[in-house]
């Protein structure tokens, strides 16, 4: 309903637009994941360990400068929102979704207890998939299992193929979807 009454405009543009940069958020992601991986595999130096005496300004956090500090930016809120609508998706929690002007308090601490929790392992879900290497001056790197190369190598492994096999599912499905539209009313 809410696809009809939008304007031609906001259809014919502003859709295609916004699913091609959640693609392309998606795309750069996997791929700066997977170079993560091959350095993992490469060399030491690239487990999320913290940083010593690394003061900001001093040091780039990125290889790419300003350019890639503000796509490390973007891609973190990106995951940000993407973990909260994975998380209110799920068939387990979309009963804690809120209600307008319907809400029970319990309801509102779950949510607020939900929330609390997803950004607080952000940091080290970034940290992790070596989206960047900022500690976020938590120092989220002390973690001891942050120093277990089979974790972290598979924790990499599963986030870059689970959400490639999404992509390729929600992508592939849009296109079967539309050939068999196609060809269902010529034939």
């Amino acid at each position: 309903e809410l696809r009809h009454r939008a304007s031609p405009w906001q259809r014919n543009l502003g859709y295609p637009l916004a699913m091609l940069g959640l693609l392309a958020l998606t795309g750069i992601s996997v791929l700066i994941v997977c170079f993560h991986v091959l350095e993992l595999l490469l060399d030491d130096a690239a487990m999320p360990r913290g940083i010593q005496d690394a003061s900001l300004g001093q040091v780039s956090f990125s290889i790419f400068g300003s350019f890639g500090a503000a796509l490390q930016v973007v891609l973190i809120f990106y995951l940000m929102l993407s973990s909260v609508v994975g998380f209110y998706s799920s068939p387990l929690f979309t009963r804690l979704l809120p209600e307008r002007q319907d809400t029970p308090l319990t309801k509102i601490i779950g949510n607020c207890v939900s929330l609390l929790v997803l950004s607080s392992a952000l940091p080290v879900f970034s940290r992790t998939l070596g989206i960047t290497r900022f500690d976020l001056l938590g120092d989220f790197g002390r973690f001891n299992w942050l120093g277990n190369f089979y974790i972290v190598f598979l924790y990499n492994m599963g986030f870059a193929g689970l959400t490639t096999l999404c992509l390729v599912k929600r992508v592939s499905w849009a296109v079967q979807a539309e050939l068999i539209r196609a060809f269902g009313e010529d034939g």
